[in-house]
């Protein structure tokens, strides 16, 4: 089964040649656009407003994202143009049309986003390369290759400095402009949907590895500290970056963070305190609550405070972080991933913000049907009755095979947080 594939086959034919893509690219966006003013656009809309301001929606947004398994849902052989930035409109529309027939709540917009385009020194951001190992096999794992590997190692530490590129940015908004012609108008801002810039863990695991990180904030706590200061004023640096633009478009127009505007502002001038940042806490999953506010928290809350609007929370378990995760300023939305516990979140959390309830990859995609996890689906959303939240799969690496799988799993969700 593949979704939108009479679709596709149809729209093909438009790009029977290089010069003709554009053609298909255009047509594409015009189906995309027909679904973007639809009525059932504007209520999937409201639904994820709702839910975020704690207000009572017809019913939860339920979304998933593919992740790594859209190969599965769109092959490269349903793919035709092969001129870079066309390849890249085409993937984008085609994906918007496939989650269309899923059945989910995917917001779409009449516009394409085009990100600033920063210019970063040093050209390896933090003065040491950051390397990894693999066996070099789509799909399979990797581990880490730290830069950091004795402590005169973070004397070579330093702070990036971040420039906007002007002829970069405006040379990628024309070129997609251009191509779309009046078929979708394009926009540009330095941050767009899902930002992530609170994960300041990432890159320090990044550059110490696991393990020896785990192992200095125990043997040498301040050679921790050296790295996280180091990090996060990093990310400040890019803030500042982002900032000096001056064009910033609050970015609540997206799934999970789609929302009212983050604050009252009549101005029509805009900056982070009207945007919404994520960050999480994944590398640090292991460590205890308070080696967790020393070593990350403490930080993240330097940079989360320049924002408006705050979401916390990936993969990891913070059953025993809570009460920390909660002191957070303007968090509007926390994860409950899979190895959070359900009930201790709810009861923390109660009316103070809205939950993101996120499903396992593995429960919805690995069972050969789906019985077991619809009585899942069921048992949890009883737990979740008189919350604020919405539901969410993502991490997904493959379908296993079942090809149907994510329309089922959006079809059993809706059924199960609707009643």
């Amino acid at each position: 089964m593949l979704y939108c594939e009479r679709l596709f086959a149809d729209l093909n034919r438009l790009a029977d040649s290089p010069v003709k893509e554009k053609r298909l690219v255009r047509e594409l966006a015009a189906h995309v656009m027909t679904l973007a003013r639809a009525p059932r656009m504007a209520a999937i809309k409201q639904r994820w407003r709702d839910v975020i301001a704690r207000r009572r929606p017809d019913r939860p947004p339920v979304w998933c994202k593919p992740v790594d398994c859209w190969h599965e849902l769109l092959p490269a052989s349903n793919l035709v143009c092969t001129h870079p930035v066309c390849r890249e409109l085409e993937i984008y529309f085609k994906r918007l049309l496939i989650k269309s027939e899923i059945g989910d709540d995917t917001p779409i917009n009449e516009y394409f986003w085009v990100n600033t385009v920063f210019d970063v020194t040093p050209s390896n951001t933090w003065g040491l390369d950051i390397k990894r190992e693999s066996i070099h096999v789509p799909g399979m794992a990797w581990r880490y290759k730290p830069a950091l590997v004795s402590e005169r190692d973070f004397e070579r530490l330093v702070v990036p400095r971040y420039a906007v590129n002007g002829p970069a940015t405006e040379a990628a908004r024309a070129e997609r402009s251009e191509i779309l012609g009046d078929s979708m108008p394009v926009r540009v801002s330095p941050i767009i949907g899902y930002y992530s810039g609170g994960s300041l863990c990432c890159p320090a695991a990044d550059l110490r590895g696991m393990e020896p990180l785990m192992i200095d904030m125990i043997e040498t706590p301040a050679l921790t500290h050296r790295l996280m200061d180091v990090v996060c004023r990093g990310q400040m640096a890019q803030l500042d970056a982002i900032t000096a633009v001056g064009n910033i478009a609050p970015n609540t127009d997206d799934a999970m963070f789609l929302s009212d505007p983050v604050r009252e502002n009549v101005t029509g001038q805009y900056d982070l305190l009207d945007c919404w940042i994520h960050g999480n806490s994944q590398e640090f999953d292991m460590v205890g609550p308070e080696m967790f506010n020393e070593f990350l928290l403490d930080y993240q809350k330097k940079v989360f405070a320049r924002f408006g609007a705050v979401c916390y929370g990936c993969c990891e378990n913070l059953t025993h972080k809570l009460d920390d995760v909660l002191t957070i300023p303007n968090l509007r939305l926390l994860t409950c991933s899979a190895w959070t516990d359900l009930p201790t979140l709810v009861d923390k959390v109660q009316d103070r913000c809205c939950i993101m309830w996120r499903h396992k990859a593995s429960d919805v995609v690995c069972p050969h049907d789906t019985d077991a996890l619809e009585k899942q689906i069921r048992r949890q959303a009883e737990i979740l009755k008189g919350c604020h939240f919405q539901v969410v799969l993502r991490e997904l690496q493959t379908l296993m095979g079942h090809a149907d799988r994510l329309s089922e799993w959006t079809r059993l969700s809706i059924a199960a947080v609707s009643q």
